[in-house]
């Protein structure tokens, strides 16, 4: 912990010790906004300073609040975005107005797709210059308009509080991000305002009518399978999804991306689905008769077919829980939606179904078996499964045994790789995870024990994501250690926020893939354009080398028995030195199944000079 965290006041000490009266009281529009942040419980804040803030900016510091400055306004989204997914409290990011507000777009479409409840405050042009197109003026609503639950634009000063609440209040209310939009010029003056008190939903079970059919289904379910989702993590319900599946004897899969939704060391714990997720955890689901999705939307990519399986029970009978009603049976067709929080459901169907006799009671030891050999079955197959095995990648490693990166050492095939750093990972780490080819295989290989320990872009899928989320994550969490995973196309979106960590003692581990191109793309130019490579390559410098320019530590790795090691290594630095450590890993050319094999189609050419191109 830094001397700047020992020193700043807990939420707690802030609420009790430096709360604004009650009542309304004269203030400045600047100290309105900051009292308001105070109240929601604000202590840190990520963006890049600018005047069109500057007068609130300015008085941050005395209501508690850290604004921590970033490389490029994208990473400070993603870190308000890591931070909200730890901490469970809001992450809040703000700039410039124009150019510094509309840098951040990409980031609160990521936070849009994760739920997670960011404020951007987007300060505006000047109430008198708007429309004349002067400097840095811009239509910033719209930008944010589809990834945005609410959007908040103060129309006169009087009001800032009242906007300000009201985007604090939605974005936890509507699970996701709201947007705050403030004239520059509104930040001056005098009003009498009343800080407003948060307002938090007391989220129940869903309506008795849907619980006792849910209730019903399960007591009839020969196999049923459990689908922990994200909202099991946004609801802290891990506990009570347990006891849920040791009533039922249910396996409990992850849902995609959401590894860590129920914990790995639990027996009924299969593995995630989706893209590059557990073969066990796919042919449980397809033995359901009865599917309970807790707290899972069903996006449609999470359930797509993979391994060579189309695992999506057909006629099993399924029952979604989400707490916005508008995701119930939106992607796949239901028998029964429950309109409630995660925990609240879990707990009322555990309490209708505790005396009643369950006809899966009887199958439960079989049940557990048929788990448990599936289990093994799918870690001796990853045991095994040392390099990819398409001709492509057969091909490329054969040509790569004659490279040497380094004196002494080898390219490193990327799922021997991903097994070492899996044994090697501690505890209670937090892992973030980009877009791409490796990172995507990753899936098979992250698991956690604990909630709020992964993140992943989502359904939006931007590269340059995982690293400014896991820091993010590290303010939120200083305790835990952090680690990031990049191929080197997206670490070089995203690298520069090393200066960040440097700067302003943010200490993380970064795993760097270096393969030297675009393995995801490049896989579907292999399978769809005849290996016709266009803008797949990547020549880069040493990133390790960069990372020492940077001030951090750089290790680079190209042996096999020097993955476990470095990790580790990286680990202590982060946590008894306070040292950020990007770790370069020199990996094969080899490619994982392409990323979007249900996007893609062989090519059709109608004119002749394309003829040879199909």
């Amino acid at each position: 912990m830094s001397e700047h965290d020992q020193a700043r006041p807990s939420q707690t000490t802030l609420a009790t010790t430096n709360a604004t009266p009650s009542g309304p009281q004269a203030m400045t529009p600047s100290e309105a906004f900051v009292e308001t942040l105070a109240a929601n419980g604000v202590t840190e804040m990520f963006g890049i300073m600018g005047s069109a803030f500057m007068d609130a900016m300015d008085i941050f510091a005395p209501a508690g609040i850290r604004l921590i400055p970033v490389v490029h306004e994208q990473g400070a989204g993603h870190m308000a975005d890591g931070y909200s997914r730890v901490s469970g409290r809001h992450g809040v990011v703000i700039g410039q107005n124009g150019p510094g507000i509309s840098n951040a777009v990409t980031a609160i479409a990521a936070a849009y797709w994760a739920h997670s409840p960011v404020v951007i405050v987007t300060p505006e042009a000047g109430t008198m210059g708007i429309g004349l197109g002067g400097f840095q003026e811009a239509k910033q609503l719209p930008m944010f308009q589809e990834f945005t639950k609410y959007q908040g634009h103060v129309t006169h000063p009087a009001r800032m509080a009242e906007f300000t609440a009201r985007c604090f209040d939605r974005a936890m209310s509507e699970m996701g991000p709201t947007q705050l939009n403030i004239p520059r010029d509104y930040f001056y003056g005098q009003v009498k305002v009343e800080i407003p008190k948060p307002q938090r939903l007391d989220r129940g079970p869903g309506g008795d009518q849907s619980l006792n059919e849910a209730a019903d289904l399960l007591a009839q379910a020969k196999f049923p399978v459990i689908i922990s989702g994200g909202g099991v993590v946004m609801s802290d319900a891990i506990e009570e999804c347990k006891a849920l599946a040791e009533r039922l004897g249910a396996p409990v899969v992850n849902s995609y991306l959401h590894n860590d939704s129920f914990p790995a060391n639990h027996p009924l714990w299969c593995g995630p689905l989706g893209y590059q997720g557990s073969k066990a955890a796919m042919k449980l689901l397809n033995q359901a008769d009865v599917v309970i999705a807790l707290g899972s939307r069903l996006g449609p990519f999470g359930t797509l077919p993979q391994h060579g399986l189309d695992y999506w029970p057909k006629e099993a009978k399924v029952i979604q829980i989400d707490a916005d009603h508008k995701m119930l049976g939106l992607v796949k067709k239901i028998s029964v939606g429950i309109c409630g929080d995660a925990k609240a459901t879990a707990i009322a169907l555990t309490q209708r179904l505790a005396d009643r006799k369950l006809d899966c009671d009887a199958t439960k030891d079989a049940r557990s078996k048929t788990i448990a050999d599936e289990k093994a079955a799918w870690e001796k197959e990853l045991d095994e499964w040392t390099h990819e095995r398409d001709p492509y990648s057969l091909d490329m490693i054969e040509e790569q045994k004659n490279e040497t990166p380094f004196s002494g050492g080898q390219y490193l095939h990327p799922r021997q790789v991903l097994r070492e750093l899996e044994k090697a990972m501690p505890e209670d780490v937090m892992v973030s995870t980009d877009i791409g080819n490796i990172n995507s295989v990753a899936n098979s290989y992250l698991r956690f024990n604990k909630p709020r320990s992964f993140f992943a872009a989502m359904s939006w899928g931007n590269c340059g994501y995982a690293f400014p989320t896991i820091i993010g994550a590290k303010v939120a969490a200083p305790h835990r250690p952090a680690v990031s995973y990049a191929g080197d196309g997206a670490w070089g979106m995203s690298l520069m926020e090393t200066m960040t960590c440097v700067r302003h003692n943010i200490p993380v581990t970064a795993v760097v893939f270096h393969n030297r191109q675009w393995g995801a793309e490049k896989k579907n130019q292999v399978d769809f354009y005849n290996r016709r490579f266009v803008a797949g390559e990547l020549d880069n410098q040493s990133f390790a080398e960069i990372a020492k320019a940077m001030g951090a530590e750089g290790i680079v790795v190209d042996k096999l028995e020097d993955v476990g090691p470095a990790l580790k290594k990286a680990i202590d630095l982060q946590m008894n030195h306070g040292k950020t450590t990007i770790i370069e890993i020199m990996c094969t050319r080899e490619l994982g199944d392409p990323f979007r094999r249900d996007a893609l189609a062989k090519p059709v050419r109608m004119l002749d000079k394309y003829k040879d191109y199909v």
